[in-house]
């Protein structure tokens, strides 16, 4: 159970000027370093039994970081799914408990493995496991090296101290409070759903049939039930989505690391097209988020639903 989750008041937490505003001052939040638990009104984080986490929409940018960049803050903040939090904060004031990433995706990856990085950025001696995957060697591991168009972002490797710190102060949290709140999630309803939200640049025009502007990754039929899956996807569609599966985003490390089908911890992926909800200039459009919001909570009721029932009933992915 995450430290204090069930003890703070529901008082509003002063926030930074640059996030899209809370709907109401009903809402819980408990800061840490780089990120953010937010509560539902009462400040139960297990009302319900499914957990929002936004890991790639932080805007907190040290200045360390930032004097190490060869390349202007602009460039850096395309690797952000800019503002997709918005999408969540309703979510909360209905009863969710959500976390979200304040530091930036330019700081470290929150949806990489702790070994997934590129071991030439790291100046020094380094103790860790190093198991780059695919991004890692398209530039995009744990440590963010290089973007298409751009190039290098750092003037050289970072210190292994530095590193070894980004994941043990940020990193690991992050991911051992999802892990115990689903834990305790389980505990207490039996079940326990895991909805990692981001965003994407639009796809390219489809030939053979509508363009997804959504798109659900379940780690390729690993981490979610296919009926429950097919529940999600209906759901968006009804509110005039096109959604499309595991393609080219079939889910990161985080719902792959916390899925647990066989125990009834399910977790998907959800990639929002960010043409939905934000104007040319990258503004949130207030009345996009608010569909967009009312979209993700028939999703989130869906598949608490079918979670339920497959517990019951002692069914797991099949």
């Amino acid at each position: 159970m995450p430290s204090g989750v069930n003890r703070i008041s529901a008082k509003l937490l002063t926030m930074t000027t640059d996030q899209p505003p809370v709907p109401n001052r009903d809402a819980a939040i408990v800061a840490h370093d780089g990120w953010q638990y937010q509560l539902p009104p009462g400040g139960d984080a297990l009302a319900r039994p499914v957990l929002l986490t936004v890991p790639h929409a932080g805007r907190d940018y040290p200045a360390p970081l930032l004097a190490q960049a060869r390349v202007d803050a602009t460039v850096l903040r395309l690797l952000e799914d800019r503002f997709v939090d918005a999408l969540v904060r309703p979510l909360v004031i209905q009863g969710y408990a959500a976390m979200l990433a304040t530091r930036a995706r330019a700081y470290i990856d929150l949806n990489r493995a702790p070994d997934d990085l590129d071991r030439s950025m790291i100046a020094g001696l380094w103790n860790g496991p190093v198991q780059p995957g695919a991004g890692t060697r398209g530039g995009l591991g744990l440590f963010p090296r290089r973007l298409a168009g751009h190039g290098e972002l750092w003037r050289g490797p970072m210190d292994a101290a530095d590193a070894a710190a980004r994941i043990a102060t940020l990193h690991r949290p992050w991911h051992d409070c999802i892990g115990s709140t689903l834990a305790a999630m389980h505990d207490r309803h039996g079940f326990a759903v895991l909805i990692d939200i981001h965003s994407m640049p639009s796809l390219p025009r489809n030939r053979t049939g509508p363009t997804p502007t959504i798109v659900l990754g379940d780690g390729r039929g690993r981490t979610a039930a296919d009926v429950m899956v097919h529940a999600a996807a209906a759901e968006l569609s009804a509110h005039g989505l096109t959604v499309g599966r595991n393609q080219p985003y079939a889910g990161g490390y985080t719902i792959r690391h916390h899925a647990d089908p066989s125990r009834h911890i399910y977790a998907i992926q959800i990639e929002w097209d960010r043409a939905l909800y934000l104007d040319a200039d990258g503004r949130v459009v207030d009345a996009a988020v608010a569909r967009l919001s009312a979209a993700l909570h028939s999703m989130a009721m869906a598949m608490e639903r079918l979670a339920a029932t497959m517990a019951v009933r002692g069914l797991a992915a099949e």
